[in-house]
């Protein structure tokens, strides 16, 4: 068994209060995702995706934000995938972004929708050629023998399509559309700030919350 209780760290970096956030929380979303960049943070637009089934059973997972709109986050992913089927029968879903060498992290709460065909075929012609095939190759969040039978798989689509594979009808982007935001910035003493943007009537107002 592990003993954490002595791994502690004292958050000293910066701030946060009700006077600094932008009005509009996308905005703000934008000037940390920035500072996350100019300070060489390893993928800043990783971010755990929490999904919840029919059985109100929650699994979460890291995927990638492909795009911050004005109106939500934008991420791919096969629709037969675990966080596929949950989306389907309930389109409720969190996001968490961990900024650790900035002592911040992002909480986004939503509904989630499927983007255009239009636009998922773009990001999808967009990709690496072999990224592409992998979008067919993958049986995502299915049970497989080995890992053999993929690489069996890519090679059988790589065959089929060359270098110019369409984009599979499983698989496109998801949009977040957000209802809720917070911002937390680490503190001394764990009496850290969080900044909240609860969505009022197509307007958002700005709460402070408890550490």
């Amino acid at each position: 068994m592990l003993n954490l209780n002595e791994m502690r760290q004292d958050y000293l970096n910066a701030s946060l209060s009700e006077t600094d956030v932008d009005a509009n929380p996308l905005m703000q979303f934008a000037r940390w995702f920035d500072e996350a960049q100019a300070a060489q943070i390893p993928e800043p637009n990783a971010m755990t995706l929490a999904t919840v089934n029919e059985q109100g059973q929650p699994s979460a997972r890291t995927v990638l934000i492909k795009e911050a709109r004005t109106d939500g986050f934008v991420w791919f992913t096969n629709y037969d995938s675990r966080k596929g089927h949950d989306l389907e029968v309930n389109p409720k879903a969190a996001l968490l972004f961990f900024w650790q060498a900035l002592e911040r992290q992002v909480r986004v709460e939503g509904v989630v929708e499927r983007i255009s065909e239009s636009d998922s075929d773009a990001y999808y012609h967009s990709r690496p050629v072999n990224s592409r095939l992998g979008a067919w190759s993958s049986p995502q969040s299915e049970v497989i023998e080995s890992r053999s039978i993929l690489e069996a798989r890519l090679a059988d689509f790589k065959a089929q399509f060359g270098d110019e594979p369409p984009r599979p009808p499983n698989w496109g982007g998801y949009i977040l559309k957000p209802t809720y935001f917070e911002f937390w910035q680490g503190r001394a003493s764990r009496l850290h700030d969080r900044i909240a943007y609860c969505s009022d009537n197509a307007a958002w107002r700005v709460v402070r919350l408890a550490p």
